[in-house]
């Protein structure tokens, strides 16, 4: 079957219609494939030749950056790239304007100053990951980092060329689109009388081929594109998926757009008055959230990662830490361990004795209690 389409392919499973076109044999090393696929998120027909002719448009004219080859990206152009993140984020926050807390406005000016050094850098990431407050650098630089971080999807997305100066040029710019659109986030949130749109809509050149949709993004579709790229194991796949139906259930919808930062930490806290464990609750549900929210901004999809900075304290109490073996304990096991024909309950314990490995057992109650005993 040729690959190059020129109409939507219809899932014959799930039914949505997805982008399917064969990438050009001389961009294939550049791209890093033979097919280009995206879901176009519709089971629409209609909607779906919509939704494609942009699409198409949008591949070709990365293709075209591509085949250019490397160029400096000017501001203007940076610019006219980012108004797709002052547009989502106006369309993310403009219901409720009192929610956008995660872009700190006077912080904002500041960016892309003296850059951290080497040590103050770590100690930043260490107050983060310890849970400590923020200090006024230490917020400057996340929200540089978010910028840089959504440059790399930019950049990508659009098939310009990679370099610091090009991804610096398209962070400021991305810095500037949000700072513009969360100062009138917080003139609505006053109250004040204020110009629908303040801020003139550029014309779009060629190179950019941004798109400005504010269709709803599902967490299911981050999970999935995040999911393709990294082929995890089924396992993963499916604990991940059962974390985002239970966020989708709190929140009460399925649309990424609408998750702020105060919605992920009311989740948390919830999750914290319902005893779930602290690691639980960092490891195995704000993780998965933060990661498919991270595949979203680098594709482009999400104009933040709203999950950066939601975390909690998981260091364990003395009580809840796991300890080692006493002596005794360790003698009985590898007494018992050298009676033993079976070679994995003969070796095993003493080869973790002299290593220091720990194991998890996955045999039966019955197997583990001889072991012991």
């Amino acid at each position: 079957m040729p690959l190059a389409m020129s109409r939507p392919w219809k899932h014959p499973k799930s039914g949505i219609y997805q982008l399917r076109k064969a990438v050009p044999e001389d961009l294939r090393k550049l791209v890093g494939k033979r097919e280009e696929k995206l879901s176009l998120d519709t089971r629409d027909p209609v909607e779906a030749k919509v939704r494609f002719a942009k699409a198409l448009a949008e591949l070709e004219a990365r293709w075209a950056n591509l085949r250019a080859g490397p160029k400096p990206l000017t501001e203007r152009e940076a610019l006219q790239l980012a108004a797709g993140s002052y547009d989502r984020w106006l369309e993310q926050f403009r219901d409720n304007p009192s929610q956008q807390t995660s872009w700190d406005i006077a912080a904002g000016d500041l960016l892309f100053g003296t850059p951290l050094t080497r040590e103050e850098r770590n100690a930043s990431h260490e107050r983060v990951l310890n849970g400590s407050p923020e200090f006024p650098r230490d917020k400057i630089f996340r929200m540089e980092q978010a910028c840089l971080e959504s440059a790399d999807g930019y950049l990508k997305a659009h098939g310009i060329f990679e370099d610091w100066q090009n991804r610096r040029t398209m962070a400021r710019a991305i810095g500037a689109a949000i700072q513009r659109a969360s100062l009138l986030l917080a003139k609505l949130a006053r109250g004040e009388n204020i110009p629908e749109l303040p801020f003139p809509n550029l014309p779009v050149s060629p190179v950019s081929g941004v798109s400005r949709s504010s269709q709803p993004v599902s967490f299911q579709r981050l999970l999935d594109g995040w999911a393709a790229e990294r082929r995890p194991v089924t396992k993963t796949v499916y604990e991940w998926s059962r974390v985002v139906r239970e966020l989708e259930k709190y929140l009460g919808h399925t649309d990424a757009h609408r998750l702020t930062a105060e919605n992920l930490v009311d989740w948390k806290q919830a999750m914290v008055s319902a005893g779930l464990r602290a690691k639980t609750i960092q490891g195995s549900k704000l993780s998965p959230v933060r990661a498919i929210l991270q595949w979203g901004l680098r594709n482009k999809l999400l104009s933040s990662n709203v999950a950066e900075g939601v975390s909690l304290d998981v260091k364990a109490k003395q009580g809840e830490r796991k300890r080692s073996f006493t002596d005794e304990e360790a003698k009985a096991i590898l007494r018992a361990a050298v009676v033993e024909q079976d070679p994995v309950k003969r070796w095993v314990p003493w080869i973790g004795a002299y290593t220091g490995a720990r194991l998890s057992f996955r045999s039966r109650t019955s197997d583990r209690t001889r072991l012991l005993h």
